[in-house]
């Protein structure tokens, strides 16, 4: 009986799918084993926010550094070095929120290390996978992000419930642990020697649009990844670069907020206990899933049949998800029942997740051989919007107490849902106006 050989691209994609789903159950379990200590603790909404926005301090500063390490080193290697150094920081630090300043390093450096994982994998999946699979290879990547935000909110409440929060950080540090053993193993940079078209710029990167005569450069043996020079003003200058950058900080501005403040909601909100709340409260996350990966295939069938070209494939689908996306956050406050805003939540999340497979793989169309430089530069963005997002929620919140104690009316949380419904709209408009699907670096 013949064996079938598994592609190794695939391998690469589905470890990259692990990665996402690992680094984001740590985002998560964090949100909630440090509520959970705070609460305990005393501490005040607007301090609580400070805390949960450091994370985001130095994923910032990470983005762009990490986006030219991959460039240089490679993503395969910094890719592990970052995973090794955010889960020992895990398994190290203790979760005492009394102890401010040890939190704030722990958080900087997670953030840091976690800076470098995104550029890194844009960079492994720009040179393993070809133009027609990138859609819905980016789409399976990035869902591992709500995978993981679904498993989180799912199990992590009740380990911290049995065996306290300090649990939830030796939990994620053994998963970043077994994952970096998997990745050291199986890993391997692209074979260029079997596939000349191969190159650090993408592997089958020349069926890509080109705009003017690039192809022809790329064909008749343009410099190398490792030897061109970063053309980091044409990069920073570009339209159709800073379409993705609006949209990515829109999308994680929307994201990190109901990360970090959706238990909060439904605590203090709607009053009730996310224990209580059993599978439901993973629905928005797993939405997410779902819909990542309709977008990615839906996405690459347009493409691929001719159905639509790659740019209005990209303008199509970010619009969609974007606007359908604001509807539902600004009616989360509106309905007062965990379902209504479990189905909001879920219904916001998952369009946002659809419109991923229009600016967040774009980044490989317009600039296969820097992928990991424009995502750098966009999640860096996308890293400010938590900082901002998250930040800024804590003061909403704790200047709404003046009014409602509790937390408890529509009205303290309507300002906070209706800013990122209102950001959707606007960057779908940039998106439409700005953003193409040919590659116009070299």
């Amino acid at each position: 009986m013949m064996m079938v050989k598994f592609p190794k691209r695939y391998l690469i994609v589905i470890l990259t799918f692990v990665c996402t789903s690992v680094c984001y159950i740590e985002r998560v379990g964090f949100s909630i084993a440090y509520t959970v200590a705070a609460d305990a603790a005393g501490v005040n909404q607007s301090s609580k926010g400070t805390i949960l926005s450091t994370f985001y301090y130095g994923y910032a500063c990470s983005q762009v550094p990490g986006g030219w390490a991959a460039q240089k080193i490679g993503g395969r290697k910094v890719l592990l070095l970052s995973f090794v150094l955010w889960s020992a920081t895990c398994a190290l630090v203790p979760l005492d929120p009394n102890r401010i300043f040890v939190l704030v390093i722990a958080r900087l450096l997670v953030g840091v290390a976690q800076g470098f994982i995104f550029p890194s994998i844009h960079t492994v999946l720009a040179q393993w996978v070809p133009p027609h699979e990138r859609s819905r290879s980016v789409s399976l990547t990035t869902s591992g992000m709500y995978l993981g935000a679904a498993t989180g909110m799912l199990l992590l409440p009740s380990l911290v419930k049995y065996r306290g929060p300090q649990s939830v950080f030796l939990a994620e540090a053994a998963l970043g642990a077994m994952w970096s053993l998997l990745w050291f193993k199986y890993a391997s940079d692209p074979p260029s020697s079997q596939h000349p078209k191969a190159t650090a710029a993408g592997f089958g990167e020349s069926l890509l649009p080109t705009r003017g005569n690039q192809k022809l450069k790329v064909e008749n043996g343009g410099s190398s990844t490792r030897t061109a020079k970063i053309p980091w003003k044409r990069i920073l200058l570009s339209l159709p670069v800073w379409a993705i950058v609006v949209n990515n900080f829109t999308f994680h501005y929307a994201l990190y907020v109901l990360m970090n403040w959706l238990p909060t909601y439904f605590e203090l909100g709607l009053q009730l206990s996310l224990q209580e709340m059993g599978s439901s409260k993973m629905l928005p996350y797993l939405n997410m899933f779902i819909f990542s990966n309709i977008g990615g295939v839906v996405a690459d069938h347009l493409v691929t049949k001719r159905i639509l070209s790659v740019t209005y494939t990209r303008k199509f689908l970010n619009t969609v998800g974007f606007i359908v996306a604001s509807i539902a956050l600004m009616s989360i406050p509106i309905f007062r029942t965990s379902d209504g805003a479990v189905f909001c939540s879920s219904v916001a999340l998952g369009f946002l997740a659809l419109g991923r497979a229009g600016f967040a793989v774009n980044h490989m169309d317009i600039a296969p051989r820097y992928a990991g430089i424009v995502m750098g530069v966009s999640n860096t963005a996308g890293t400010l919007a938590g900082i901002i997002g998250v930040d800024l929620t804590g003061k909403l919140l704790e200047a709404a107490r003046t009014a409602d104690s509790s937390l408890s009316s529509p009205e303290s949380w309507r300002l906070v849902f209706l800013i990122p419904g209102l950001l959707c709209i606007i960057s779908s408009f940039v998106f439409l106006l700005f953003s193409t699907g040919e590659r116009i670096f070299d």
